[in-house]
């Protein structure tokens, strides 16, 4: 401990060097071991999430009271966690970081206090937070009360849901308790090979299964970005997937009382998009990559894609359209078809879900051939699971509009966003086909009898697949029923995009009185 001086300038003196070893933090060696694992320090990544010298840094000189086992001995400042707040781009950030030199990163009852107390700011300011995860979990030496940490943790990430934008950076293994409150965060980011979490380690999975595994095969950045879909994005270092955070950030309004920010634009408005003409091809049965679509429609082709990784046959997307920033939802043809599936409804749901929250309109591009068919989707809970793709949209009141490239058939034509569910505007091109389902199938089963009773079965089916098509799958047939707005040409669709949104900027929409809703889970 200091001892204090007689003089204002010995206590200054004294202030200055208490604070040195603060930001020195514990021994060099500490340091060095986290270097040579590819780590950053706490501080060193607080530094590059902010803009330089904005970080103000909360209850540095904090120190945990606990006496058992040993830690009396040891009482480093900061507890194991540098929190504070600073700017990104020069919009405010609340931000905490484990310091993996100290405890491990363990979270005792000091150093859940210091993230309840950031957690709470960031409401109140209305601004987000962004975690910088390194830890160990509970400091066992602590007991109880570490646990009762996490659980303040928990009941805040909840409480600010859909209030303040929430990132999880996962920098380190995180195990037990730390992997809930990432879970409970808008968005996880994570870096191969030195991140992990998971709920129970490799050891014990083997304790109690027999199952061998290393920790990334249990919890490593590629099987949750790619198989769990607990993690949002994947980087190979924490340089880049920071700057992504920063870049997120600047998509993202502070709060859910805010817009987004606006970005002047050089790319014209009424940009006329010809390239999609050759880019999706007029037969419904070929392939194309839907994200060139978005590339050609959006500000400059820039775009940032959220779980790229997981689901691959729908697309979810940030980008912007005259300056302005919108969420994009889109089946993916070059992916299974861009059938929806359990995982694809789960995925574009959550997105939904987030971009409703968070005021950002959405604009759904629709290509989907219907739901996956199978034994194993329907014993998983497509029903009840797709239904949250349902719900999401349904209840989303920011503006919303539709676009049907293609097909659009039966359930997955209503779910993606349709007139029927309460999109504001639904805009289809010349080569859409909106159907309870495809001409064969339909054809099939309307006209099963007549084609097995003829003697060429083949060409009556041909006969009768055209007859329906002409009847109920020509282009104009939604048109003329209201239930799409306008067939437009595919080279205006930026500029119908942008117009269409320019209105909706004003819409104003509420949902009945209600505690919350009780959506499929």
């Amino acid at each position: 401990m200091p001892t204090t001086g007689n003089t204002i300038q010995e206590r200054l003196d004294e202030l200055e060097a208490v604070k040195e070893s603060v930001l020195a933090g514990p021994d060099p060696a500490a340091t060095e071991r986290q270097h040579a694992k590819g780590k950053l320090t706490a501080r060193e990544r607080v530094e590059l999430l902010l803009d330089k010298g904005s970080f103000n840094e909360v209850e540095p000189l904090r120190r945990h009271r606990a006496t058992s086992f040993g830690l009396e001995a040891r009482k480093p400042y900061t507890d194991g966690v540098v929190t504070g707040w600073g700017t990104v781009d020069g919009r405010t950030v609340f931000v905490y970081a484990h310091d993996f030199r100290i405890f491990g990163g363990a979270l005792g009852e000091a150093h859940a206090q210091k993230i309840h107390k950031i957690l709470d700011m960031a409401e109140a300011a209305g601004a987000p937070v962004v975690s910088l995860n390194d830890g160990a979990g509970a400091r066992i030496q602590e007991g109880v009360t570490a646990l009762a940490g996490y659980g303040g943790i928990f009941q805040r990430n909840t409480r600010a849901s859909g209030v303040i934008p929430q990132i999880s950076v996962m920098l380190g293994p995180c195990a037990g308790g730390a992997a809930y409150s990432p879970a409970l965060t808008d968005f996880v980011f994570m870096v191969r090979e030195t991140s992990q979490m998971f709920i129970t380690g490799p050891d014990v999975v083997k304790a109690v299964t027999g199952e061998e595994i290393t920790q990334n095969g249990l919890g490593g950045a590629d099987v949750h970005a790619g198989t769990s879909g607990v993690a949002h994005f994947a980087y190979d270092d924490e340089e880049g997937c920071l700057e992504d955070v920063r870049f997120l950030l600047g998509l993202l309004p502070s709060n859910n009382r805010e817009t987004s920010p606006v970005v002047a634009t050089a790319d014209p408005a009424d940009r006329t998009t010809d390239a999609l003409l050759d880019l999706v091809p007029a037969d419904a049965s070929r392939s194309y990559d839907v994200r060139a679509v978005i590339e050609e429609i959006v500000d400059d082709g820039e775009s940032f894609e959220v779980h790229a990784g997981w689901a691959p046959n729908i697309v979810v997307a940030f980008a912007r359209l005259d300056g302005h920033v919108v969420g994009i939802v889109a089946n993916q043809p070059a992916a299974m078809a861009g059938v929806l599936d359990i995982e694809s409804s789960e995925k574009a749901a959550r997105f939904v879900q987030l971009c409703d929250a968070f005021n950002i309109p959405l604009v759904t591009l629709v290509d989907v051939p219907g739901f996956l068919p199978g034994v194993d989707q329907e014993h998983n809970g497509i029903i009840r699971r797709g239904a949250k793709l349902l719900y999401a949209y349904c209840n989303a009141t920011v503006p919303r509009i539709s676009l049907i490239m293609r097909k659009a058939y039966g359930g997955a034509y209503i779910v993606m966003d349709s007139r029927s569910i309460g999109a504001d505007l639904a805009f289809a091109w010349p080569t859409n086909e909106i159907a309870v389902m495809g001409a064969e199938g339909a054809a099939n089963v309307i006209f099963r009898r007549e084609i097995n009773a003829s003697d060429d079965p083949d060409l009556v089916r041909r006969q009768k697949i055209d007859e329906y098509q002409a009847e109920l799958m020509h282009p104009y047939y939604a048109a003329e029923r209201g239930l799409i707005d306008d067939v437009i040409d595919p080279r205006q669709t930026r500029a119908v995009l942008i117009r269409s949104l320019a209105m909706l900027r004003a819409k104003h929409a509420e949902l009945p009185s209600r505690k919350h809703g009780n959506p499929p889970q």
